[in-house]
């Protein structure tokens, strides 16, 4: 493999524990590691070397809360104005015609638009199998990240409480407890590698208290805590989920999973907007951790969760773009500016700095899904980074702060850079794939996807409601 001269940063943000900062000097990437990361220059020849003088360099950001299968769905009429459940109950009558050929289309859709806005390594919450489908649309969505170059840790999610025992979903898109565990543990034989720097990790993922059965959510945590996996679930994200659970199980979210075993340290939730001081307390003893994902809970009206508090707590805390279809964006530079914009909606307190939303992208992700081999740029750690030159307009007059500059502003172009295991899989804004090609496939599948379920339902989907 190359070696990689990063040299004469603008500002390299090293998010390392110290979280230092320093212009000039190189970083150097050989055999998908950091080998070198000093403020002094590199005095030995390499085999390819990126100028950085313009640039500021981070370590690549890390989501971890996505759908990918929901970029087929972004800007319906009739959900544009709706709330979680209502979103969907509507979303769930197009979703059920998901297929590997439109599965292939949305991954590579969704994973390249996150990678052109810094992203590394994401995660993904596939949780829907329309009985039409062989059941294989996570293998589908790993094969596109392979493909992309992508380090992927994808969780096999589920849902297996249907509309006809009070669930949310119709009942052809779920499945029994059986078939949900056999295909994990088929996913694990095959593509789950716990080694360090991993490029394919499985974790998995019940649904949502309100579309999957409590025996299911008691058993994932045990099955987990035996494999040494990570688990993940919705929880806390709106009033009617509250209300759902409390009806339902008779119990706050938090309290209900609590009874599951499901506080604990290899848990993390999305969302988790309505926690009350105890409960936050609770995530930050077990080490519990959150992704958090503002600009879905902004569409969806759910609200504004209680950041500040939760990293106090010491829980870990991470952001995710979430389903483009609740955002309706994958672009993570936006999501992070967003995570410090809603917090000034809070008391001063409450604020959250440039580099505090940085942190989370970054650090932040990566203990979240159990990783430390990636996050920040230190000597060992995976050949993951982030490249931003800030000379465009949209920088003019920010270079007094070029780190946070990358927050306050509305970045307009693609990452410069973007180099994942030692790999340069965006060079100078341009990825090596056919932009356009995937553009189109993708735009004539949401329109077959839509047109089909909109004459299976009689819904009119393209009417606002």
């Amino acid at each position: 493999m190359k070696r990689i001269l990063i040299k004469n940063a603008l500002c390299v943000a090293t998010m390392n524990d110290l979280r230092q900062e320093f212009n000039g000097g190189h970083i150097l990437l050989e055999d998908g590691v950091i080998r070198s990361v000093d403020s002094q220059p590199w005095p030995h020849k390499v085999d390819y070397e990126i100028d950085a003088s313009n640039m500021v360099v981070l370590p690549g950001f890390v989501n971890t809360h996505h759908h990918l299968f929901q970029s087929l769905t972004r800007n319906i009429p009739r959900m544009q104005q709706s709330r979680l459940f209502d979103w969907l109950t509507n979303h769930y009558e197009i979703w059920r015609e998901l297929t590997e050929s439109s599965m292939q289309a949305s991954a590579a859709t969704a994973l390249l638009e996150m990678m052109k806005s810094g992203v590394t390594t994401s995660s993904d919450h596939h949780y829907l199998f329309p009985r039409e489908t062989d059941g294989k649309l996570i293998d589908v969505e790993i094969e596109v990240a392979k493909q992309l170059g992508i380090r992927f840790q994808p969780t096999r999610g589920s849902m297996s409480l249907g509309k006809s025992h009070d669930g949310l979903p119709p009942d052809d898109i779920v499945q029994s407890e059986e078939e949900i565990f056999e295909d994990t543990e088929r996913l694990l034989d095959k593509y789950h590698d716990p080694s360090e720097g991993s490029m394919v990790r499985i974790s998995i993922a019940p649904c949502a208290p309100f579309n999957v059965t409590k025996s299911q959510m008691k058993h994932t945590a045990e099955y987990a805590s035996r494999r040494n996996l990570r688990i993940h679930t919705h929880l806390a994200e709106t009033l009617d989920e509250e209300q759902y659970c409390k009806a339902h199980f008779h119990q706050r979210p938090v309290e209900y999973v609590r009874e599951l075993d499901w506080i604990r340290g290899n848990a993390w939730f999305a969302h988790a907007i309505h926690l009350n001081d105890e409960e936050i307390r609770l995530f930050g003893d077990h080490g519990v951790g959150v992704a958090h994902c503002p600009s879905s809970n902004l569409r969806l009206g759910s609200g504004i969760a209680r950041i500040k508090e939760l990293m106090q707590a010491g829980a870990k805390v991470s952001i995710g773009v979430d389903g483009t279809a609740s955002n309706d964006s994958g672009n993570y530079l936006a999501e992070v500016r967003n995570a410090m914009m809603v917090s000034r909606l809070r008391p001063n307190g409450c604020w959250l700095t440039a580099r505090d939303v940085l942190w989370l992208a970054t650090r932040g992700g990566a203990s979240v899904l159990g990783r430390e081999d990636i996050g920040s740029i230190e000597v060992g750690k995976r050949a993951d980074l982030a490249l931003f030159s800030v000379d465009g307009l949209e920088y003019a007059g920010s270079l007094s702060d070029p780190v946070a500059a990358l927050v306050f502003t509305v970045r307009m172009s693609p990452v410069s850079h973007l180099i994942i295991n030692g790999e340069h899989r965006i060079r100078d804004g341009q990825a090596d794939v056919d932009e356009r090609a995937i553009i189109m496939r993708h735009n004539q599948i949401a329109e077959e996807i839509l047109s089909t379920a909109q004459a299976k339902t009689g819904i009119r989907f393209r009417e606002p409601e």
